[in-house]
């Protein structure tokens, strides 16, 4: 991450967060539809996610919510994970 650590791309946060394999596929899923940012259906990859912020991704296997808690330079090991989000999945139904 260069200038701002408050922030990042949302294609990249889903990525190391390993919500999804490549980045490729995070910026589809993004673009089609899937993602909302706080309630609201963002479909723009470069769109920015900040600390705090709560994500609902629509995925194969089910709907996740996520709440943001960090920012990763790199992809880390599945470890790393707890770091960058909070699943608050069950929380919120």
């Amino acid at each position: 991450m260069a200038a701002d650590e408050d922030r990042q791309r949302l294609d990249r946060w889903l990525w190391h967060a390993r919500v999804v394999r490549t980045r490729a596929a995070a910026a589809d899923l993004v673009r089609s539809g899937h993602v909302r940012l706080d309630g609201q259906r963002v479909t723009g990859a470069a769109h920015p996610v900040k600390l705090g912020q709560v994500l609902t991704v629509s995925l194969n296997a089910g709907v996740r919510v996520l709440r943001v808690r960090g920012f990763a330079e790199r992809r880390g090991d599945a470890t790393s994970v707890a770091d960058l989000l909070d699943d608050i999945t069950d929380e919120s139904r």
